[in-house]
């Protein structure tokens, strides 16, 4: 009796470890980020190792689909490893709707990252598309250079997760096969691209953040809050610019008030004085 009890408190014990182990590869518990990653493509380029460790595989869709770019390799992509540079600088795009097949065979949480540069185009609403997870739009109207500008790394990150067979993202749910379909959408704006992209267990803390965009940081505040010289109303008068304007960038120095120096209130007596010096000079002209 006491060996048959023995034997159930082991079997308890190893389910327990085993749903515990499978708990802890579900979500990347104690993996390191290379450890991670289940797949990872340098869109349009060679293979490359990051310096994170991550390995990033030749493109597969090299000489079957799309069409692959190096135009980038001649510029510096801010923002990036210097190390890492090719992974923004290479890129895959098509004149249709394209994309990649991965295969996932365990369920969890995961994260998709897929890396982007515009490196041709010096402004927005040039190239701008949508990206699909699966049928669902996770991704909608990606205009790069809006986001960051010219020749500057941006990621676009999106979370999901595999469970009893469904992928469930942004909340939407569908059933899912074991293959996960990432696609870019053909837009109204040129094509859809990708420079690389990766799927790798865990949650959005788990991924290395770019660096801080050169332009986008935070301006240094001379007055908190930051006033102007109203344009009409009592002089010294004050009101607060818009919320709006607050983190607004400036391109150059801050223009002149036209308003700021009214001499309006000078006019009137010279207007005056003209008003009776013409006459006057008149009369004694004709004397």
């Amino acid at each position: 009796m006491q060996r048959v009890t023995a034997q159930l408190v082991a079997g308890l014990v190893a389910a327990v470890l085993s749903l515990l182990a499978e708990q802890c590869w579900a979500d990347g518990g104690g993996l390191s980020l290379a450890e991670r990653v289940i797949w990872a493509v340098n869109c349009g380029g060679e293979s490359h190792i990051d310096s994170h460790g991550i390995h990033f595989k030749k493109d597969p869709l090299e000489g079957k689909l799309g069409k692959a770019s190096d135009y980038g390799v001649r510029l510096p992509i801010l923002r990036s490893n210097p190390d890492d540079q090719i992974l923004y600088q290479t890129e895959r795009y098509n004149e249709d709707t394209f994309g990649y097949d991965i295969p996932i065979r365990e369920e969890g949480d995961y994260i998709l990252v897929m890396k982007y540069a515009e490196v041709y185009f010096a402004q927005s609403q040039q190239k701008v598309f949508d990206v699909r997870l699966n049928g669902h739009t996770v991704v909608k109207d990606l205009d790069i250079f809006e986001q960051v500008g010219h020749s500057t790394a941006h990621d676009e990150i999106v979370s999901f997760s595999i469970r009893r067979g469904k992928l469930s993202v942004q909340d939407e749910v569908s059933t899912f096969n074991g293959k996960l379909t990432v696609e870019f959408v053909k837009g109204y704006y040129d094509n859809p691209k990708v420079c690389a992209l990766y799927v790798m267990k865990g949650t959005t803390e788990n991924v290395p953040k770019l660096e801080p965009h050169p332009g986008l940081g935070k301006q240094p505040e001379e007055d908190e809050d930051d006033e102007e010289e109203s344009e009409g109303g009592e002089e010294g008068a004050k009101k607060k610019l818009p919320a709006g304007n607050k983190n607004r960038v400036q391109s150059g120095p801050r223009t002149p008030n036209p308003y700021a120096a009214d001499n309006s209130s000078l006019m009137f007596p010279i207007l005056v004085a003209f008003g009776v010096f013409i006459p006057t000079l008149f009369c004694l002209c004709r004397l």
